[in-house]
């Protein structure tokens, strides 16, 4: 009696694997993926991220590391400061100028106020350039003087009823003379003072 013919091309079990589920393919229960296997133990399908697994503290990809954060300008700036010095002595001159005519006497710690300003404003942004500390302290005693004659000029002006821009334009020469007759060491210290505080104040700034 004959057999019964197989059919051609039926698949083989490879590797002596029990066929699973219905995967002719698919090993039996123990069984380890074949060492020649180029497919085995393939590494986990990407995520998306392309820096997922990095290490924290990793650097970026390509070689670059973290984000360059600019360095501040530096404030060296010396003829901005020096500008900036003036104006400051200005105001503050006209400030001190005020308040001494106000009380008619002058205020040390004033005179204090008005250097330290000065050199304060100049050295945030010219920088402790020298040059700029010198502006600074000669123009403090620029504006400690220019206050101590309008605060002459407001006394003069509240003495004579006449207007203070009177004072100032017509008898301006009167105010000088008045200032160097009345300057003592006090007037002198005053001025002394301001230098001084603009250098303390440039220093503070820087």
């Amino acid at each position: 009696m004959s057999q019964p013919v197989q059919p051609p091309n039926q698949p083989q079990q490879p590797f002596g694997g029990q066929p699973v589920d219905g995967n002719p393919y698919a090993g039996g229960p123990g069984q380890g993926a074949p060492t020649g296997n180029p497919y085995g133990q393939q590494p986990p399908a990407p995520t998306g991220n392309p820096f997922a697994g990095q290490q924290p503290g990793q650097g970026a990809p390509f070689g670059g590391g973290a984000p360059f954060t600019p360095a501040p300008p530096a404030r060296n700036n010396v003829l901005l400061g020096v500008a900036v010095a003036l104006g400051a002595a200005i105001v503050a001159g006209i400030l001190y100028g005020v308040i001494a005519g106000s009380i008619e006497r002058e205020v040390g710690y004033a005179a204090v106020g008005v250097g330290f300003l000065v050199g304060f404003a100049a050295s945030k942004v010219g920088g402790s350039n020298p040059a700029v500390i010198a502006a600074s302290a000669v123009f403090s005693i620029g504006a400690v003087y220019v206050g101590q004659l309008i605060g002459i000029s407001m006394i003069l002006a509240d003495l004579a009823q006449i207007p203070f821009s009177e004072v100032v334009g017509d008898h301006f020469d009167t105010v000088t003379k008045a200032w160097s007759e009345e300057a003592d060491f006090m007037t002198y210290l005053f001025l002394g003072l301001g230098a001084v505080a603009a250098v303390g104040g440039a220093k503070k700034a820087g």
